[in-house]
């Protein structure tokens, strides 16, 4: 959690609990989460606008359709399919040369 290890973050409660005494720290904690609610809340409601104006402009739609046409493009298919092309070739080349053991 944010590169914080377990002594570190009981360091950290330690010194908030001396600075704010122990009746204090409940509040404080409604508080945070409260806040952070809110902050849930408001990126919510800009992620729904974004979503809704791109509905609205057709952006959505052709990022859906660019999004189709790169999953059919499939580079280590094509990267398979050129090679056994090439191994045809070697074998159509090697083919009559090749030594019968």
């Amino acid at each position: 959690m944010f590169g914080i290890g377990g002594g570190e973050l009981f360091f950290i409660i330690l010194i908030i609990l001396m600075l704010f005494g122990s009746d204090k720290v409940p509040e404080m904690a409604r508080a945070f989460g409260k806040f952070m609610a809110q902050i849930k809340n408001a990126t919510n409601d800009i992620k729904s606008e974004i979503n809704k104006s791109a509905e609205e402009s057709g952006i959505k739609k052709d990022i859906e359709e660019a999004l189709d046409i790169d999953a059919n493009i499939n580079p280590i298919k094509d990267i398979q399919q050129e090679i056994e092309k090439q191994k045809e070739d070697i074998e159509n080349i090697t083919g009559p040369i090749k030594r019968k053991n």
